[in-house]
């Protein structure tokens, strides 16, 4: 299996909506995954929950990765996300994210701290797990 990285597994959760998204995580994230985003911690089921949230406020969008790094099972990068939702409003989001993956190339562990660049600041909710 290739090892993922943040841009195949953004597109495929949030800018495909042709791909079933059980298909998309199975693809891009381990069964035991876990996720910490701005200190809130989340399991795969919930992180499920709140891409199924996503896909249904999101009209399009795409990122854009600034720095990525890959030592064997860890990873990190520095990416945008931009987003437009079905309301017409736009936000930009920069993300810092520290991964590990595992063996097989998914990611078993998501860590990563936002911040909105722009957008309305009900906007900066979007990329966290409720």
């Amino acid at each position: 299996m290739t090892p993922t990285d943040i841009t195949r597994a953004i597109n495929d959760l949030l800018f495909d909506p042709d791909l079933d998204l059980a298909e998309a995580l199975d693809r891009h994230f381990t069964p035991d995954y876990r996720q910490r985003t701005d200190g809130v911690w989340s399991d795969r089921t919930s992180f499920a929950q709140h891409i199924t949230r996503l896909r249904s406020l999101i009209r399009s969008g795409h990122i854009e990765v600034h720095d990525e790094l890959r030592d064997g099972l860890r990873y990190a990068d520095r990416h945008t996300v931009t987003l437009t939702q079905h309301n017409g409003r736009v936000s930009r989001t920069e993300v810092y994210l520290f991964a590990q993956l595992a063996p097989d190339g998914r990611f078993r562990r998501v860590e990563e701290t936002t911040l909105l660049i722009t957008g309305h600041s009900d906007d900066g909710n979007l990329g966290h797990i409720k």
